[in-house]
């Protein structure tokens, strides 16, 4: 799948879930918390590809994520190996609860910006390209979203590391409707796939897959924000 449609499903199942999982889990809920989870989840659904250098973010940071993702791929054996793995959601997910936890309000404030960044370059809202423009442009507006989160984002939001998984997770379901799949069981090879997607970019994912995720996301907000702050808070 594309960068846009894998940070599309991130937001779309942050945005569904967000008034079930999070309180059973034992989260409260406010009408920003779900609006700021379903942002960053969508940033988060691009992290599996952090092992592609030429994948859709690895310019998001310019030369820093170039270096990153061609540091990940190293280690995680290449693209669509480790990364794309039910072990990296929980490396992810436990990764970011414990930077939250135990090194606080810095590493909050740093992981939204990163989120935030990936999100804002995989939805497009940003000059075209992959040049100096591109990637300052995408810089700047993550800050100035980090900052505008700040007065509602909570020194430790326990729903981030779940939005981080979750997020991460998306992008594995997203992949295994592609003929590659996904090798969930990693360091098992079996790669598992339902293929819905015969070609990345084609009409289906561009023309069907992503109005309706999108649509469906707006109007799963709309509920969610707008039922009882009892179930919300």
């Amino acid at each position: 799948m594309m960068g846009h449609s894998h940070a599309v499903s991130g937001a779309l199942l942050f945005a569904a879930t967000a008034p079930f999982v999070p309180p059973l889990m034992g989260m409260h809920l406010q009408p920003a918390d779900v609006l700021m989870g379903t942002v960053l989840c969508a940033g988060a659904a691009l992290l599996p590809d952090l092992d592609h250098h030429d994948g859709t973010i690895a310019n998001f940071l310019g030369p820093i994520s170039k270096v990153l993702c061609q540091f990940v791929a190293w280690v995680s054996g290449g693209h669509r190996h480790a990364t794309h793995s039910l072990l990296f959601v929980a490396l992810m997910g436990g990764g970011s609860w414990a930077g939250i936890t135990y090194l606080g309000r810095n590493f909050t404030i740093g992981l939204t910006f990163f989120l935030l960044a990936m999100a804002i370059k995989a939805l497009h809202l940003h000059p075209p390209g992959d040049g100096p423009q591109g990637w300052i442009t995408v810089m700047g507006l993550a800050a100035l979203g980090t900052f505008g989160m700040l007065n509602w984002l909570p020194s430790a939001p326990g729903w981030l590391p779940y939005a981080v998984a979750l997020g991460t997770l998306a992008h594995l379901l997203g992949d295994c409707l592609t003929k590659q799949g996904s090798p969930l069981l990693w360091p098992h090879k079996e790669r598992y796939e339902v293929v819905l997607i015969k070609r990345t970019g084609n009409k289906v994912e561009t023309k069907i897959l992503v109005p309706v995720m999108t649509l469906a996301t707006f109007a799963l907000l709309l509920w969610s924000t707008a039922i009882s702050p009892t179930v919300l808070s």
